[in-house]
């Protein structure tokens, strides 16, 4: 699905001439330059700079004193804030409409999953937005906590306060 960044399909066959949809896809990935090095570098840099700004951003909120939530215990979100070093320190809490997540922890860093009606209860200052590809539908969910003047932050693809 184009909300998830995409799908692999694997095309498994015996050595012989390659379907026409894989030729296709190897095309692809050629044009898009996912045969070269740089690609992959520049990626790293990309990402290395996204957890830079992001880390400021949660570090000088906290510095004055902001409460900062999550929103989304997703997999995605999670990966991120593993790889990015963001724990308690920086998180009180995250959200979930899941109720198979709500009362559980996030993995890693074990912060408290609770219902979305926490953000209207605790009203943090900021909500770190982890599920960024639902960013429209979520933002439209949550006016109310943003009429309260709650604001979220967009981390992918750049970070950015709304």
């Amino acid at each position: 699905m184009p909300i998830h960044g995409g799908s692999l399909r694997l095309f498994i066959a015996h050595a012989g001439e390659a379907s026409p949809q894989v030729v296709d896809f190897l095309s692809a990935e050629k044009i898009a330059g996912l045969l070269r090095f740089d690609y992959y570098r520049d990626f790293g840099r990309q990402v290395a700079t996204l957890k830079e700004e992001l880390l400021a951003l949660l570090w000088r909120l906290k510095g004055e004193r902001r409460s900062i939530a999550a929103y989304g215990a997703s997999a995605k979100g999670s990966t991120l804030m593993n790889a990015f070093g963001i724990d308690g320190r920086l998180i009180d809490f995250v959200v979930d409409r899941s109720s198979l997540k709500q009362r559980r922890f996030t993995p890693g860093n074990r912060l408290p999953i609770l219902p979305p009606a926490a953000l209207l209860e605790r009203r943090p200052d900021y909500v770190l937005l982890l599920t960024w590809n639902f960013a429209d539908e979520i933002l439209t969910q949550q006016l109310e906590f943003r009429r309260m003047g709650g604001k979220f932050i967009l981390p992918v693809p750049e970070v950015k306060v709304v």
